[in-house]
């Protein structure tokens, strides 16, 4: 067998899969967006901190630096919250079942079940309750002005961004590759319509039209993807439009006419395929612009609202202690926005080097 015989019958999709691979910045990114995604998908499953939002307050513990040690004294709650299924913990989380309080120092005795203890004030108190018991648990990247895991709310901020560029992107080419695809077909007073109003929306500048649309809409978790994606559907368009005015006088779809199919299978069948590289590339960059607006959006309050952990909601909580010992509350959060854009933008690049067929 000669060495071109085992590719044969692969198709074009499979090389241009190998050449992305080949791209070392492209594929770093994919794994990178990879693992985001799984963070993303397990949500509570990976967090110190399982409760919604990871938002378990605790102000003693405020600003705690990197790798502080502390212990905790748990005492179980009266009313233990209802426990839901395992889907129901990968969404929400779960309320705690205990009342946590730190503790400097403490001293337990088995045979009574005494734990003596100090607080953090400096007041020695103690508790004779079977069930409760002293842990010991480490802030991977310290606590913020509520006392709340930095580590927990950091990777809880990856579904958020994530889930803001899934639906923002999916909305924005349901609407462009409809239009784009009406206006390039069919061309004439339809063309003319849908490019007009392509038109206008281009001439708003993005960000004030998303901040227009989240005024409309409200503020909060599903409105801001859907302001988001609203806006973005003019570049989906104005590139599906292009390719199939070029697309529609090949000799293809002369073919397909000739055959006697109808619109909506030459078009859904035929074209989009052929020009589904080039959708593929600037659905990539969408999603860098999606994260982003998502982050700024958040960031003025015209966003994700807290506790939700969204990295813009993160920035405008700590933006204050850049200028403190502090200033890695707020630049994490901004170095996990910066590092998933630019995956999404290597990636777009990757996928346009690897689809060229001029590369092939």
């Amino acid at each position: 067998m000669k060495a071109s015989d085992s590719t044969y019958g692969k198709s074009p999709s499979w090389y241009a899969f190998q050449r992305l691979i080949k791209n070392r910045n492209a594929f770093i990114s994919l794994v990178f967006i990879g693992i985001c995604i799984v963070i993303a998908l397990g949500g509570y499953l990976f967090l110190p901190d399982s409760t919604p939002d990871a938002n378990k307050l605790n102000l003693e513990l405020e600003l705690l630096p990197p790798l502080s040690k502390i212990n905790l004294l748990q005492i179980p709650k009266q009313e233990k919250p209802v426990s839901g299924n395992f889907f129901s913990f990968l969404i929400s989380g779960q309320k705690s079942e205990y009342d946590e309080i730190p503790v400097q120092a403490y001293s337990a005795k088995e045979e009574d079940g005494i734990i003596h203890y100090i607080l953090y004030d400096g007041k020695e108190e103690s508790i004779s309750n079977p069930n409760a018991k002293i842990i010991h648990r480490t802030y991977l990247l310290g606590t913020d002005r509520y006392g709340r895991d930095m580590f927990s709310r950091l990777l809880l901020g990856t579904r958020i961004s994530i889930a803001v560029g899934i639906i923002s992107v999916l909305i924005s080419l349901i609407i462009g590759i409809s239009l784009g695809a009406i206006a390039g077909f069919f061309k004439g007073w339809a063309d003319d319509i849908i490019l007009w109003l392509i038109n206008v929306v281009w001439a708003i500048p993005t960000f004030l039209l998303v901040m227009a649309m989240s005024l409309v809409l409200g503020r909060g978790f599903w409105q801001v993807f859907v302001a988001v994606g609203l806006t973005m559907w003019v570049d989906v368009a104005r590139l599906v439009r292009g390719q199939i005015l070029s697309a529609r006088e090949l000799d293809y779809v002369t073919a397909a006419k000739a055959l006697g199919f109808g619109t909506n299978r030459i078009v859904i069948r035929h074209i989009l395929p052929n020009i589904f590289g080039p959708v593929l590339v600037i659905a990539a960059a969408n999603f860098a612009s999606a994260i982003l607006l998502e982050a700024g959006l958040s960031f003025l309050g015209l966003g994700v609202q807290p506790p939700a952990p969204s990295w813009g909601v993160m920035i405008n909580d700590n933006y204050g202690y850049i200028v403190m010992n502090s200033a890695y509350l707020a630049i994490l959060p901004g170095l996990a926005i910066m590092f998933l854009v630019l995956s999404f933008n290597l990636l777009g690049n990757g996928l346009r080097d690897a689809l060229d067929v001029k590369m092939r």
